[in-house]
């Protein structure tokens, strides 16, 4: 099908940021006395906005993270970015033929602006993305699994709900799509198969996107 609007998630989909993100905040959080796996991390936090963080150590513990909880992780997870970050293998070659063939896209993330713009850069993405087709949770009242950042991204980009297709590699990302009535390719280089298994299509390297999407 050929849609009006592609709408990329960005960690794990676009850069393979999920690793690293992953560790340095299983790492901090059990520095601060709430021991976490890195798989802990991915199972619960992957592909959610930073709230989930501190909503989810709140109900488990009954303690709150320290006030300076996010500029710190940021500032750890930003240097690492800047020193290890790459983008997503063949992700390059799909925004080509997507710009190539003039099917419009953008980036809607649960991260920070500030987060997908030092992602980006690191990776080599920016070029790709100018601010107009860059979309935050911090922009709208709730992050995924709601589909208020699609709904807003695809407002903003001026295209119906149903005439476009998310690219996403987490459940609630996955969740957040169904919700907005949009369909959804899930991406399984990091999640099994069967926790996407609301998608509308799975690929497992982003070549087989190409054909999917002209």
């Amino acid at each position: 099908m050929r849609y009006d609007l592609v709408i990329f998630d960005n960690d794990g989909v676009l850069v393979d940021s999920e690793p690293i993100s992953n560790r340095h905040l299983a790492a901090y959080l059990t520095e601060l006395g709430h021991p976490t796996s890195y798989d802990d991390s991915i199972r619960d936090y992957m592909g959610s906005a930073m709230h989930r963080v501190h909503d989810l150590i709140l109900e488990r513990t009954g303690r709150r993270l320290p006030e300076d909880f996010d500029d710190v992780f940021h500032a750890r997870v930003f240097a690492a970015f800047e020193r290890e970050l790459e983008a997503v293998a063949g992700v390059t070659g799909v925004l080509e033929k997507l710009a190539a063939d003039g099917v419009p896209y953008c980036v809607a993330s649960s991260g920070s602006h500030a987060r997908i713009r030092v992602g980006h850069r690191a990776a080599g993405l920016d070029r790709w993305f100018e601010d107009a087709r860059i979309f935050s949770s911090e922009d709208v009242g709730q992050g995924k699994p709601a589909p208020d950042l699609f709904l807003h991204a695809a407002a903003r980009m001026g295209v119906e709900p149903g005439r476009c297709v998310v690219v996403e590699d987490s459940p609630l990302g996955v969740r957040a799509a169904n919700a907005a009535g949009m369909d959804v390719y899930g991406f399984t280089a990091m999640t099994p198969a069967d926790r996407l298994s609301g998608a509308t299509e799975l690929v497992s390297d982003m070549g087989q996107l190409v054909d999917l999407l002209v």
